[in-house]
Formats: structure tokens, C-alpha cells, sequence
């Protein structure tokens, strides 16, 4: 039996790092931890290319066309959303969720969730925090172990 696994260095990979501009001061929270990990796995700051949106709703269309460029090796979404007193947040979430692994599945291109929802401001600053519970840091984690995998499982294949 063979076994594969990505490692945590990045040097070479590209990746799309979208962000949600809605609840700010967390997706920026989020984005500092997914920059931390990018840096740690040694991804040059040319390889990094960020993209700004809206929402969450936002989230997957920017995701798909990001990876149907063929651009990158991975990307990475980030965002936040704080249930309030409508069902505003249930459908966001669903849409959004379900976008995400759409655009994956569609391009083959890894596309990490780091979509916080939370019932609560306080849990949602609780995960966007420096420190290792911070999601967009596991967000980038897992798309920097799948772009490696994916990357060595190419080049295996052209060998």
C-alpha cells in the first residue's frame, strides 16, 4: 500500500487568499493567521495573491474563478458570520458552504473553508485571535498540506 500526505512546505505553490470585507475586523483577524502559515511554509509573497469581497455570499464565485484560472495550487476562503435574530445567516451559511465545495469539486483545485459562523461576536473573535485557534491559520494549514499533495501527486504522474 502506498500512502501520501502534503507537507508544510509551500515554496513554489501560488495560492488565492479570498476575503470577505463584511464583520472586517475578523476576516482581517482571519487573514492575518492564513498569512502567518503561508509565511511559516516558506510561499513567497509573489505567490500570494489576495482578493477582496463583499460578503460571504461572495465567497464561492470568487473561489471558482480564481481556481478555473489554473493559476493556483490552492485557495483559500475567509469570512465570517454572526447569527442574528432572521434567517438571514441559516441561508448565507448554506449558500456559502455549499459554494465553496462546489467550485472545489468543479475544478479539482483544493479551496479551503475558513468561513466562521458563529452564534456570537465573542466566538467569532475567540477564532480569528493570533494564537493557534484561529481558522483562517487552519484554512491556510489545510490548503498548504493539499496544494503539496496534490503538487507531488502531479509530479509523480509525470515521472
Amino acid at each position: 500500500m502506498m500512502e501520501r500526505s502534503g507537507t508544510h512546505d509551500a515554496a513554489g505553490c501560488r495560492f488565492a487568499v479570498v476575503v470577505s470585507r463584511f464583520n472586517e475586523e475578523i476576516t482581517e483577524g482571519l487573514l492575518r493567521g492564513a498569512r502567518l502559515v503561508l509565511e511559516q511554509a516558506s510561499v513567497s509573497g509573489d505567490d500570494i495573491t489576495l482578493m477582496r469581497v463583499p460578503g460571504a455570499f461572495e465567497l464561492p464565485i470568487a473561489a471558482l474563478h480564481a481556481a478555473e484560472t489554473g493559476r493556483f495550487d490552492a485557495v483559500i476562503c475567509l469570512g465570517c458570520l454572526i447569527k442574528g435574530d432572521t434567517m438571514h445567516f441559516e441561508y448565507i451559511a448554506s449558500a456559502a458552504s455549499h459554494g465553496i465545495m462546489d467550485a472545489a469539486q468543479a475544478t479539482g483545485v483544493p479551496i479551503t473553508f475558513g468561513l466562521l459562523t458563529t452564534l456570537t461576536e465573542a466566538q467569532a473573535e475567540a477564532r480569528s485571535g493570533d494564537g493557534p485557534e484561529n481558522k483562517g491559520r487552519e484554512a491556510a494549514l489545510a490548503a498548504v498540506e493539499m496544494a503539496t499533495l496534490f503538487r507531488a501527486m502531479h509530479d509523480e504522474a509525470g515521472a
